[in-house]
Formats: C-alpha cells, sequence, structure tokens
C-alpha cells in the first residue's frame, strides 16, 4: 500500500458508517468515469487545496498541518 493508499484509509476509518456508502458510491462513480487527464488532476489538486486553506479555521488545521499532508503525497 502506497502512501497515498495510507491517507485514504486513515480518513475513512474515522468515518461513520452511513458516510461509508456516500463514500463507496463516489468511488464507483469515479471507477466508471473516463481515466482523468494529468492537468485535470493538478488542476483538481490545487483547487481542493485552496479550499481547505480557505476553510481552515472552520476545518480546525493549521497552515502547517495542511502542508505536511501536502508533502506526504509529493
Amino acid at each position: 500500500m502506497n502512501s497515498l493508499e495510507k491517507m485514504i484509509m486513515q480518513e475513512i476509518e474515522t468515518l461513520e458508517d452511513m458516510r461509508l456508502f456516500d463514500v463507496l458510491g463516489f468511488i464507483r462513480y469515479l471507477k466508471m468515469e473516463k481515466p482523468a487527464k494529468p492537468k485535470g488532476i493538478e488542476k483538481w489538486f490545487e483547487e481542493a487545496t485552496q479550499t481547505v486553506r480557505e476553510r481552515a479555521e472552520e476545518l480546525g488545521v493549521t497552515p502547517e498541518q495542511i502542508q505536511s499532508q501536502i508533502e506526504k503525497i509529493k
């Protein structure tokens, strides 16, 4: 299991059972989609990162925690 898979599993482990159904549905949706292009993935990642930074206080995370998670992915 690579580091990204481990991060995903850590996040999934903290979800309530009903939210797991949402995750399963989303995974199945993604599998049915055409493969994403690298540029599309990069754009999505940047937008997601920006959203997390904008909502950091609401989410209860620090800039250091955000950067730490980004570094784990790279």
